[in-house]
């Protein structure tokens, strides 16, 4: 059966309602289309899990900053259309932007602390896009599962928190991260890397390897684990680092010394010529 396409917001309401009065479970795949496996493994973990998998795909203005890529984003709809088609979707939610941002819009949702540092230092506005939007879309969509992918690391731990707080009925999976042959985290922004650039932003998910090894063998100061990070990177000409952090799983608090027991993500965030990248590893000690 081929996918359905739905736009309007009252139909896809309409659609999630009827679905769960019979009984159906909802697994929902939120994207801003320009698909690639990690999504695809989204999907497939949605379709192993519920009855009924959506997946929208919008790409929302409101999370870009006044100089990021809104109006360059990749977007190829028959293309994603195909793709979701082949791997069993049974939904695409694709709203136009005005069907979710009226005129009179003036709402939005937004999680304090956690959307502070690293990626809301050089985003300012986007998890309160990010937030805000997830929230709309479950709202239309009405899911009993989201699955978001590891790679947003950040934002997948302020959805939960947002999720928590706000006391929304859906579970939250998070997904690994799907990476290329050599390493390369997928990205629908890895399309504006040159064929130099995508060999030099390699650096980012060996840099993240080191890191984690370093632990494994005992390092416990995160310090000197940053700064052999953020020598590697300086090494590369087109690459220009925000941060590399390390942050405790959960809470995304920074930790200075590293404690037995506990899960943390080493974060990092670059550019590789014009295109920024973040990439992410957990590692449990």
């Amino acid at each position: 059966m081929a996918v359905k396409i739905i736009k309007s917001v009252k139909e896809m309401q309409s659609f999630s309602s009827l679905a769960l009065k019979d009984g159906k479970t909802i697994g929902f795949v939120p994207t801003m289309g320009y698909l690639h496996d990690g999504h695809i493994s989204l999907l497939k973990k949605a379709n192993e899990t519920c009855d009924i998998s959506i997946v929208s795909i919008f790409v929302n203005p409101t999370q870009f900053g006044p100089s990021e890529d809104f109006a360059k984003y990749p977007r190829d709809f028959e293309r994603d259309k195909e793709l979701l088609d082949a791997n069993r979707c049974c939904i695409i939610f694709a709203p136009e932007a005005e069907e979710i941002y009226s005129k009179s819009f003036q709402t939005y949702v937004e999680v304090n602390k956690i959307t502070k540092i690293l990626e809301g230092v050089y985003r300012p506005e986007h998890f309160k896009g990010v937030t805000t939007i997830v929230a709309v879309l479950f709202n239309c969509v009405k899911p009993d599962y989201a699955f978001f992918g590891q790679k947003d690391a950040q934002q997948a731990a302020v959805i939960k928190r947002m999720v928590e707080d706000l006391k929304i009925d859906v579970k939250i999976q998070i997904c690994p991260i799907i990476r290329e042959s050599d390493g390369l985290a997928m990205s629908s922004r890895n399309i504006y890397l040159s064929e130099k650039e995508r060999q030099d932003a390699l650096v980012l998910s060996r840099s993240l390897s080191q890191g984690k090894d370093m632990i494994l063998a005992g390092e416990r100061n995160s310090g000197k684990i940053i700064s052999v990070i953020s020598e590697n990177i300086s090494k590369i000409a087109s690459a220009r680092m925000d941060y590399a952090a390390i942050v405790e799983e959960k809470s995304f608090e920074p930790a200075g010394s590293l404690e037995e027991g506990k899960n943390y993500y080493i974060l990092i965030a670059s550019r590789i010529g014009s295109t920024r990248l973040i990439d992410n590893i957990l590692v449990s000690i």
